[in-house]
């Protein structure tokens, strides 16, 4: 089976209001929360290289091509 919500995501960030460690119309990787998501949050990989928690209405959800996602994430 395969589930959705294990492979990697990417957004685009729209808005950095009161979020600085952001910046707008850049690409960022998201790791699946579902406890977060309930809460209207993303676990996003930020500048600092480590992941926390951000409003979901600061990005868009984009979907990339599987070569491209291949070549944005961490090697495994």
């Amino acid at each position: 089976m395969n589930d959705k919500s294990k492979e990697p995501r990417f957004v685009v960030c729209v808005n950095n209001s009161e979020c600085e460690d952001l910046e707008i119309r850049k690409l960022y990787q998201v790791v699946p929360d579902e406890a977060a998501a309930a809460d209207g949050l993303l676990r996003v990989v930020d500048e600092s290289g480590e992941d926390y928690l951000y409003p979901a209405e600061l990005f868009f959800q984009i979907e990339l091509p599987q070569a491209i996602e291949k070549a944005l994430l961490p090697a495994a």
